[in-house]
């Protein structure tokens, strides 16, 4: 599917370019937009497909490309920015990507509910739920697997490639927790920021390149602001929920939509709802947002 949908104030469904960042201005990236990829299993090791009421899809994996990806090719979805992937992956349970390589690439991945455990050829093992960050820098290269080993639940977790400031660089993994159960309810928690901003690990995560990942929660009735400076632009995901964009980005965000905004200026979100989901059954806020901050070029 590559059909855009929906309906906005906003530039809607405009071509992916860079033509648009000389003057302050938003692009509405509907989910019906999305290249939806569903693959089939044996090709990451998985077993086949099966019909239990623990299933929230039919087939084990359901990816949504914001990007060329795989096999999915658009060449005015090569990216925005730094930006080079946006997959929004639900894995069914005891199912996951097997053991594959990556070399230079910042891969950030964010955790929207379930666990993922990550297993890596530098010798680390991780399990991580929701809210929580795993970063990796592939760098000269690197071999890892990401699974979703529980068995009764769902695990969904949103996937982002970013170009790194030079190649080459050393492997490196790190993940993040939450700081507090509450650090995005109501404000933006910063998830990952540039590796030169010397992060501790009660900070955001680095990352080899000029870019930021922010996300928040937005109660019912309540409403958030995100300033984005000159010579800034940022990618914005509706994870889960909805809200009215206003501002700079005016225009409804509904359960995956995006947003691309080049700055100056202000994005507020009000009017956050609860959505649902049948994919998730998880209780949701009234809106979940995800933003990727960075240099424009």
């Amino acid at each position: 599917p590559n059909k855009c949908g929906g309906g906005s104030s906003a530039v809607d469904c405009a071509p992916w370019t860079a033509d648009f960042l000389s003057v302050a201005m938003a692009v509405m990236v509907p989910a019906s937009s999305l290249y939806v990829s569903e693959p089939p299993p044996h090709l990451f090791g998985n077993a086949g497909n099966e019909k239990k009421a623990t299933w929230t899809n039919g087939n084990w994996l359901k990816s949504r490309f914001h990007f060329s990806f795989a096999e999915y090719s658009d060449s005015k979805r090569s990216g925005f920015g730094v930006l080079r992937v946006m997959n929004d992956d639900l894995v069914q349970p005891a199912r996951g990507f097997g053991t594959h390589p990556h070399r230079d690439m910042e891969i950030v991945t964010y955790i929207v509910s379930g666990n993922l455990t990550h297993k890596d050829s530098m010798g680390t093992q991780e399990t991580l739920g929701r809210g929580s960050v795993q970063f990796m820098t592939a760098g000269t290269g690197v071999r890892h697997s990401e699974f979703n080993h529980d068995a009764e639940k769902p695990l969904r977790f949103i996937q982002i490639w970013l170009m790194p400031t030079r190649s080459g660089l050393k492997p490196n993994y790190g993940g993040r927790e939450p700081a507090t159960p509450t650090e995005r309810d109501g404000r933006w928690a910063h998830l990952a920021m540039p590796v030169s901003s010397q992060c501790t690990p009660d900070k955001p995560v680095p990352i080899n390149c000029d870019a930021n990942i922010y996300a928040a929660e937005i109660k019912p009735g309540a409403a958030l602001e995100f300033q984005l400076e000159a010579g800034r632009q940022a990618y914005v995901l509706c994870v889960e929920g909805s809200a009215t964009a206003g501002g700079l980005g005016a225009g409804k965000l509904g359960r995956h939509d995006a947003m691309q905004v080049v700055g100056p200026g202000v994005i507020s979100f009000s009017d956050a709802k609860p959505v649902g989901s049948t994919e998730i059954r998880d209780p949701e806020p009234g809106c979940h947002l995800l933003v990727v901050e960075m240099s424009q070029r």
